[in-house]
């Protein structure tokens, strides 16, 4: 009996055995297939963007940039600036030695020269906001060969690139001028309009007024007090009114916007009684050549 529960127990073990030899190894799952790669996201949006400063320094200069975009990276970012007197560009009164940051600051390079630096900084890194600054001024140790405060310039094109592509404006990048054809008969003086266009758009507008006597200007009597028009009852004095009105064509970039009478007036721009229509006319003319 022993020798055959032996028996049937070592063929159980065999069957076993045999069963387990078999079946089916365990299957290894397939590894998941990797996604083909896509491309990265642009970062920007093709186009032109641009942006300035909201108003003149103390200094008298007013910044802006021009962005440039192609597949989705900078290319371009150009900084200038306009001073309040329009007239050339800080980059050409720079470049033709007119600004002399060398000869008359005793600085290491000229303002287009350190810009240009700049700029070249920021087309390597493809964002503004990767640079750190030494001082509250925003000057900074990151760009070899700049000593000038590089703030305005990377805060303007962080302004630039949030705000989208706004293109080019209508008009041909340079400074314009235009006067009189003569001196008032009762007054002397005669009308002068300075602008200044950068990428396109009215970044600078100066008004002013030369006399048959010569002398300063009707802006800078106006400012010192010399020619004062608030004591025969105006609301403010000429060069404040003039700036005011300056500002109307910085805004709407058209001299034709402002509906004028007869007499030149208008009562579209708050605060300003003389009238304006020199301004206008000579404005016109003056981008007459721009177009």
């Amino acid at each position: 009996m022993k020798k055959k529960l032996l028996a049937l127990g070592l063929v159980s073990v065999l069957a076993i055995s045999l069963f387990a030899g078999c079946s089916k190894p365990a299957e290894t799952p397939a590894p998941a297939e990797t996604p083909a790669e896509t491309p990265a996201e642009a970062k920007y949006a093709d186009g032109i963007y641009f942006a300035q400063e909201d108003g003149f320094a103390e200094n008298g200069w007013k910044y802006m940039v021009t962005v440039e975009v192609k597949d989705g990276a900078i290319t371009s970012a150009v900084w200038n600036g306009a001073n309040k007197n329009a007239g050339p560009d800080k980059i050409t009164l720079s470049t033709d030695g007119t600004y002399g940051m060398v000869a008359k600051g005793g600085a290491q390079a000229e303002w287009h020269e350190q810009a240009a630096a700049t700029e070249a900084y920021l087309l390597e890194k493809q964002d503004p906001t990767m640079i750190e600054y030494t001082d509250a001024e925003g000057h900074t140790d990151a760009i070899a060969g700049v000593s000038i405060h590089v703030i305005e310039y990377f805060t303007l094109v962080e302004k630039a690139l949030a705000a989208g592509p706004v293109g080019a404006g209508q008009y041909k990048d340079g400074a314009y001028h235009a006067e009189g054809a003569e001196f008032d008969a009762n007054s002397g003086w005669k009308s002068t309009v300075d602008l200044t266009v950068i990428n396109g758009y009215i970044v600078a507008a100066n008004w002013d007024g030369i006399h048959k006597d010569g002398g300063d200007t009707k802006k800078v009597q106006s400012a010192d007090g010399r020619y004062d028009m608030t004591v025969a009852g105006a609301k403010a004095p000429w060069h404040e009114q003039a700036a005011a009105t300056e500002a109307v064509l910085l805004e709407s970039q058209d001299p034709a916007s402002v509906t004028l009478n007869a007499e030149g007036k208008t009562d579209a721009i708050a605060g300003v009684s003389i009238s304006v229509g020199d301004f206008f006319t000579l404005a016109a003319e003056a981008l007459a050549t721009a177009k």
